[in-house]
């Protein structure tokens, strides 16, 4: 059966007309399944009856199953999403909603895993299993969509009034090594006739990989966010692997590439700050003379501890004087505000349960939430 879920518009107009069908029905479709969250055929009312029939025989709507949900003390939501793989073994991974005045952010995991081991991540030191598919990445923004409209105050809001206002791409997995099937549900999300998000409002979250980097400016230009957390090549080869094959002045250069064709102006930085490790005056002196020709804004994400990570969060003082360091030289730098890390939500965190497959020994290991025991 083929998940229609995996298409965005123009593979699904290119699908229609393989069946000979107008293309003109993906657009219908699309506003079926993404932006009225309708996935039974025959609720698809402006569908001609016998298209919708040999849809039901020929394919499926099908989000993955959503095995658990938790909500913050702070307001934030977690959802524990199966990912089941071919020969059933259960994978899980993690998606969270981050409720604001003004906004309501979903940060969206791409991989089972992670194959990058940054070593303050709880996602990397669990290893990598796969990619998610397109429609395993675009159901898990549908699966929250579904359960928040389904609370009180929310269910009287028409489709078209938002509850997720903002989309970021920095759940469990490195984005741009799982590419085409993470453009692909991005564009899904974009689009008028589903989600109708602003470019300026879908955020990807990357460890620096340079070629898809460019890619990305070309294909989907979208809010970029780059996970520094070092101010050197020596420290970020070793908290940041990926760094020995993408260092810094590489990573530096590709951003201000990217910033020809985004939508803002600006990249974000983001730096965890871990005490004793990169969170010294010289290490914000150092970071300073890194980012001096990248337009930017910084981020720093006070680490969220997790067991036998090996790392302790940075004492507020010593944040509060990297910060001043920073803006005293004009830039415009924010501190996380630490949310959901009661049900283990917050920046860092995300761990879900993962089989790994790269077969690498990792001194780390990150919190497993047992799908067994949850069933």
């Amino acid at each position: 059966m083929i998940n229609l879920l995996n298409f965005n518009q123009k593979q699904l107009a290119e699908y229609f007309a393989s069946i000979g069908e107008k293309p003109f029905r993906a657009k219908q479709l699309m506003r079926w399944m993404h932006h009225f969250g309708v996935h039974d055929f025959t609720q698809m009312t402006d569908i001609a009856k016998n298209l919708r029939e040999k849809l039901a025989v020929d394919t499926e709507i099908t989000l993955p199953n959503m095995q658990l949900e938790q909500v913050s003390n702070d307001g934030t939501r977690k959802w524990l999403i199966g990912t089941d793989d071919k020969n059933g073994v259960a994978n899980s991974i993690e998606t969270v909603f981050i409720p604001e005045d003004d906004r309501g952010t979903l940060c969206i995991s791409s991989q089972v895993g992670c194959a990058l081991a940054c070593t303050f991540c709880s996602t990397g030191a669990q290893g990598f299993n796969r990619n998610l598919s397109v429609s395993e990445i675009i159901g898990q923004l549908a699966i929250a969509n579904k359960s928040l409209r389904s609370e009180s105050g929310y269910e009287l809001l028409s489709a078209n009034d938002r509850i997720i206002s903002n989309v970021v791409m920095m759940g469990m997995g490195e984005p741009l090594t799982n590419y085409d099937n993470v453009v692909t549900a991005m564009q899904i999300m974009l689009d008028d006739s589903a989600y109708g998000l602003s470019r300026r409002r879908v955020t990807l979250s990357t460890s620096g990989i340079v070629p898809a980097m460019d890619r990305l400016k070309e294909d989907c230009p979208i809010a970029l966010a780059v996970s520094l957390h070092a101010p050197n090549d020596a420290l970020r080869d070793v908290i940041v692997p990926i760094n020995k094959k993408y260092p810094i002045k590489e990573l530096m250069a590709a951003c201000n590439r990217y910033l020809e064709k985004a939508p803002r102006d600006f990249v974000t930085f983001e730096y965890v700050m871990l005490d004793g490790v990169n969170d010294t005056v010289e290490h914000a002196h150092q970071l300073l003379d890194v980012i001096k020709h990248v337009p930017c804004k910084l981020n720093l994400i006070p680490f969220n501890p997790f067991p036998n990570s090996g790392y302790e969060t940075s004492k507020p003082s010593h944040i509060r004087v990297f910060r001043d360091i920073l803006m005293q030289a004009g830039y415009v730098v924010t501190v996380r505000k630490t949310r959901g890390d009661d049900i283990d939500a917050a920046c860092g965190q995300l761990a879900g349960k993962v089989l790994d497959k790269t077969k690498r020994t990792i001194g780390n290991t990150g919190k497993t939430i047992s799908i067994e025991a949850i069933a």
